[in-house]
């Protein structure tokens, strides 16, 4: 929104309080991921630090902070409601879009005068210092103009975000790595996350025994596509990773987040099982049970290679509880495919399906497929395997 604002945001803690008779106040919402809301939880550090105090979305606040999500059609529609719905808790607040979505519609979002900032999957350790020079550029007439949605095929480098503070007060999530490289040909994140970039060991290393000092006993290693960790380092990989993590003091359980079959081997989970604070949950994505379906979505394997690795996985530990993803109606999927896909996710025994219907995105090689499958036909399909394997 253009123009001088009512409340002065540019005034430190003390000033604030003296002018208003109150501290100054940060919502945020979360869509989408857990490195989402591992970003979230960074991003609300950075004002707590500040002076801030953290106000409920549903609320009134200065700040709101809306981490988007763009994995489906869906998540578009969130992001847009919840960037809505803070722009009407308080008319005179601040609103920032931040993330996937923000990144990919940034020209439709830019045209939305509900919406004061935008800052795509870069610079979201910057958050706090771009609103501040967001508001003092507002009290000469227009705000920042600076460019806070940056081209994500030119990142190289992890951002490295650190929390003080987190949701789940029983499980810290920690985010190791970001970005894809794999061009799943339905999937988006490549575009909106860029390329495979890893947290160096020692910055992960330092945030979890800092976790542990605060008294939490379970951290989840999330990550973009967390079996890619550590690709650009010389030798040194999240099997590594997780050998030094099982040394920490405090801790007793070390979760995985979603992990690609590539990673399981006969090597990895060797020295996977000898580590003792390792939880033997096992989120193995599949996406499809037919070897078609799978080779149009541009995966890296096939239902036999899948089978080999649950076996593997299986056989070195003999009580992990795993899950997957599978996505109904993906273009050109038949309902013999289908029937494959139920079939396979039977034999394979999950304890539980994610279950997603296809939804294009654009750009992508999928999205422009004439073969689109029917909404009616994902709807029925999806609910036939959600019954096959009903919540947890």
């Amino acid at each position: 929104m253009e123009g001088q604002r009512k409340i002065d945001l540019g005034l430190e803690k003390d000033a604030f309080f003296k002018a208003y008779g109150r501290d100054r106040i940060v919502a945020t919402h979360t869509l989408g991921c857990k490195v989402n809301q591992y970003e979230t939880d960074a991003i609300r550090s950075q004002f707590e630090e500040k002076g801030y105090t953290v106000g409920d979305f549903d609320g009134f606040a200065d700040v709101y902070i809306v981490n988007t999500c763009t994995v489906t059609n869906i998540a578009d529609k969130k992001s847009r409601q919840m960037l809505a719905k803070a722009r009407k808790q308080n008319p005179q607040g601040l609103v920032v879009a931040v993330g996937c979505y923000a990144q990919t519609a940034k020209e439709s979002l830019e045209e939305n005068h509900g919406i004061d900032l935008l800052v795509g999957n870069t610079k979201k350790s910057q958050v706090l210092s771009l609103v501040e020079r967001h508001v003092k550029a507002l009290g000469g007439g227009q705000g920042i103009q600076e460019e806070t949605v940056e081209d994500m095929t030119r990142q190289t480098a992890y951002e490295d975000l650190w929390t003080t503070r987190q949701e789940d007060r029983n499980k810290a999530h920690v985010k190791v790595q970001d970005g894809c490289d794999q061009f799943c040909s339905y999937c988006i994140i490549p575009f909106t996350r860029g390329r495979v970039r890893s947290r160096k060991p020692e910055s992960v290393l330092a945030e979890v025994e800092s976790l542990a000092a605060q008294g939490f006993r379970e951290v989840v290693l999330a990550g973009i596509h967390l079996a890619s960790y550590g690709k650009e380092f010389d030798g040194y990989g999240l099997i590594d990773l997780l050998e030094e993590l099982d040394r920490v003091e405090g801790l007793s359980k070390v979760h995985l987040g979603s992990l690609e079959p590539n990673l399981v081997g006969e090597a990895f989970l060797e020295r996977l099982a000898r580590l003792s604070r390792f939880h033997p949950h096992f989120h193995l994505s599949l996406q499809s049970g037919s070897d078609a379906t799978l080779a149009r979505m541009n995966r890296k394997y096939d239902t036999a290679s899948y089978r080999e690795k649950v076996a593997l996985l299986r056989r070195a530990f003999p009580e992990a509880v795993l899950t997957t993803d599978i996505i109904v109606g993906f273009p050109g999927e038949t309902e013999g495919e289908f029937a494959q896909t139920l079939a396979f996710a039977k034999e394979m025994a999950f304890a539980h399906v994610h279950v997603f219907k296809y939804s294009p995105r654009e750009g992508t090689v999928a999205a422009a497929r004439k073969d689109q499958v029917d909404a009616g036909e994902k709807n029925r399909r999806s609910e036939i395997l959600r019954q096959a394997f009903p919540e947890l």
